[in-house]
C-alpha cells in the first residue's frame, strides 16, 4: 500500500493513503455527531458503529470469532446477537472518549463503590503511590473521571493505535485532562515509572495480547499478558487496584468499583488474580468486553 508524502517526524503522523482516508471518514462522523445533543448522538454512534461501522472494519466478525474460542457452545445466532452489542458499546466507548466534557457532566452524580475506596484514601494521605489496573470493558476511563473529580491525579500508560493519523487525535482526549500520559515503549514506560515512583497515581490496561510475555488464564485459555504493572507494583511499593466503569442499562450511565488491593507476592500470581477479576466483570457483562480485541492469537 502506497504511503503519504507527509514527513514522519514526532509531531506529524505518518501511514498509507487508506488509513489517511480512514481518518477522515472518523474525524467526519465524530464532528458530526458531536454537534448533536449526548444522548442522541451516543445512541448514533453505538447503532452506526453495531449496525455499519462493526461489519465493515471487520470488529462484528472478530468479536464472533472470540467468542467462539471462549462459548464454543453458543448457538451462532446468539454469538451474532452478542457481537452487535459489543460493537454498539465500543461505538459509545469511543464517542464518549472524544467528548470529555459531556462525558464527565454525564458522570457527576456517580458515587464510586467498592472495598478499595479505604485503601485508596490512606494511600493518598501517605504519600503512597498507586496503580490502577483494569480493561477494555464498559467505558475503562469512566473511573479515572469520577476519581478525578474527587481530587485525585491519574496517569496512564497507552498502547498507540496502528492508524498513526487516529492516534494524533485520539491521544489528545486522554491527555487533555486528568494525569500524564504515556505511549507503551520504552521512553513511555520509563516516564510511567518515573510518575508512579514519586507517589504518583496510574491506570493500565492489561487486557491486549502482547508478544514474548507470560501466558496466564482468562477466560478458561491461556493469554499471553504483560506483568509490567504488578512488576512496577512491588518495585515501588504501590497499591494494585482493579477498578471498573459499568455501562448501565440506559447506555449512558455507569457504575464505578473500586475493588480492594491485590495483594503483593510475584508478578505471576498479581496478575492472575487481576485476570480473574476482569473475567467476573465479563461473566455479567459479556457484551462490554471488548471482543473485537485479538486477545487470543
Amino acid at each position: 500500500m502506497a504511503r503519504t508524502d507527509t514527513p514522519a517526524d514526532d509531531d506529524t503522523p505518518s501511514g498509507t493513503r487508506a488509513e489517511w482516508w480512514q481518518d477522515r471518514v472518523l474525524r467526519g462522523v465524530i464532528g458530526g455527531l458531536n454537534r448533536l445533543p449526548y444522548a442522541r448522538r451516543m445512541a448514533l454512534m453505538g447503532g452506526l458503529t453495531a449496525r455499519v461501522i462493526g461489519p465493515l472494519a471487520g470488529y462484528h466478525r472478530r468479536a464472533r470469532e472470540q467468542l467462539a474460542l471462549i462459548y464454543p457452545d453458543m448457538a451462532p445466532a446468539a454469538r451474532h446477537a452478542l457481537a452487535t452489542r459489543v460493537c454498539d458499546n465500543f461505538g459509545r466507548t469511543l464517542l464518549e472518549n472524544y467528548a470529555n466534557r459531556d462525558f464527565a457532566a454525564q458522570l457527576a452524580d456517580v458515587r464510586p463503590t467498592g472495598d478499595g475506596l479505604a485503601p485508596l484514601a490512606q494511600a493518598r494521605a501517605d504519600g503512597r503511590p498507586v496503580i490502577f489496573v483494569t480493561g477494555h470493558f464498559g467505558n475503562f476511563e469512566a473511573p479515572r473521571h469520577v476519581l478525578t473529580r474527587d481530587g485525585a491525579v491519574i496517569g496512564g500508560l497507552y498502547r498507540p493505535m496502528a492508524n498513526a493519523y487516529v492516534d494524533s487525535h485520539y491521544r489528545e482526549t486522554m491527555t487533555r485532562w486528568g494525569g500524564p500520559v504515556f505511549p507503551q515503549g520504552s521512553r513511555g514506560t520509563m516516564g510511567f515509572a518515573r510518575h508512579i515512583k514519586g507517589g504518583g497515581m496510574g491506570t493500565l490496561l492489561f487486557d491486549v495480547h502482547v508478544f514474548r510475555a507470560t501466558p496466564i488464564d482468562f477466560l478458561g485459555r491461556p493469554a499471553l499478558t504483560s506483568l509490567a504493572a504488578a512488576d512496577m507494583a512491588l518495585r515501588f511499593d504501590a497499591l494494585l487496584i482493579p477498578y471498573f466503569g459499568t455501562r448501565r442499562p440506559d447506555g449512558l450511565s455507569f457504575d464505578v468499583a473500586v475493588e480492594a488491593p491485590i495483594p503483593h507476592s510475584d508478578p505471576v500470581t498479581m496478575m492472575t488474580e487481576a485476570s480473574r477479576r476482569l473475567a467476573a466483570r465479563i461473566a455479567t457483562h459479556p457484551e462490554q468486553w471488548f471482543w473485537v480485541h485479538r486477545r487470543w492469537r
